[in-house]
């Protein structure tokens, strides 16, 4: 079979080397998928970089791709709750990457059945980003009545963070640019403020929850609307100490993470506060969760360019541009 390989890293190259590779064999507790879909994001090209090597540090060479959707053809022995021929998707498990591959072998506990109104390609734009959202959730463990503000929530990333809020009861406010207001609001969300005219932390106060797409200063501003006692999630913010005990990293990195969030958990402990930093994690249960409610709601994610596999490398290229406005996926033909 044919797969995306990265052999090493790369500061300014993020282009992977599509070659030959022998066929996955699969554990008692794994499936083995034909893939359909794979969904291209930014964390491909950071792993490439070697952005991430502080958190996952892979022995190279490994299989590329991140978030897959495919057709189970082999089960192994302790896997239950799945048959042949279910239509899968998942983000893989951290430390074994490889979507980016005709066959992929699973982990059972990753993989969550996909909606049947989906296309493979609009299943492919799902999993990390709706398990940031659910896990997002957890970590702040978000009751109903609780006011969320998502900050830049007109992305792909508020298009599904929004309606999964919305079902757990959530009042919803984010921001953006006011010309999407409209399909924002459509989404569920309460309320909606355009930057362009209004400044969200001169609006906003007591809010009980953030989840900070932004990062940078916006973080620390972001703190500063929260009740006292609130809980904010960074995408995008600096990782701290408690991320690390999180991922159960060394304790020499945990040093290094502490010592990088440092200013912004003494930020939120002014007001007893709580600020997380979030790497997506493979989670099939909160996926299924997510899922049954997206057909519940028969959402659709954004899809902006869908290419072959064969040019793989013209999609990281294309998310490697940013100002996406939908999700960037490749396809694999038979």
């Amino acid at each position: 079979m044919q797969a995306a390989i990265l052999n090493q890293y790369h500061k300014h190259d993020v282009a992977l080397s599509i070659t030959d590779v022998p066929m996955p064999t699969i554990n008692a507790d794994q499936v083995l998928v034909k893939s359909l879909a794979a969904g291209v994001n930014p964390v491909d090209n950071m792993i490439t970089r070697g952005e991430v090597k502080l958190i996952i540090p892979y022995q190279l060479p490994i299989m590329a791709g991140n978030e897959i959707v495919g057709e189970i053809v082999a089960l192994g022995a302790n896997v239950s709750g799945f048959k042949k021929g279910d239509r899968v998707f998942a983000r893989l498990p951290l430390k074994h990457p490889g979507a980016f591959a005709q066959f992929v072998a699973i982990d059972s506990h990753a993989i969550a059945k996909v909606p049947a109104y989906l296309s493979n390609e609009e299943a492919a734009a799902i999993p990390l980003t709706a398990l940031t959202a659910m896990q997002a959730f957890e970590l702040m463990d978000v009751q109903p009545g609780k006011k969320l503000f998502i900050s830049g929530g007109t992305g792909g990333f508020g298009a599904m963070a929004i309606p999964l809020a919305k079902a757990m009861g959530l009042y919803v406010i984010t921001n953006g640019n006011g010309r999407n207001a409209e399909r924002v609001l459509a989404l569920g969300a309460d309320e909606f403020i355009d930057y362009r005219k209004d400044d969200y932390a001169q609006k906003l106060k007591n809010i009980d929850y953030v989840i900070d797409t932004l990062g940078g200063q916006e973080t620390a501003k972001q703190l500063q609307i929260l009740k006292n006692g609130g809980k904010l999630v960074s995408l995008k913010g600096m990782p701290n100490s408690d991320f690390a005990k999180r991922m159960q990293l060394p304790f020499f990195k945990r040093i290094i993470f502490s010592l990088a969030g440092k200013q912004l958990d003494r930020l939120a402990a002014r007001r007893q506060q709580k600020y997380y930093f979030i790497f997506v994690h493979e989670n099939g249960q909160q996926l299924q969760q997510a899922a049954d409610i997206f057909a519940k709601q028969q959402l659709h994610p954004s899809i902006e360019h869908v290419y072959p596999f064969s040019q793989l490398n013209e999609a990281l290229q294309k998310v490697d541009q940013g100002h996406a406005k939908g999700k960037t996926v490749v396809t694999f033909k038979d």
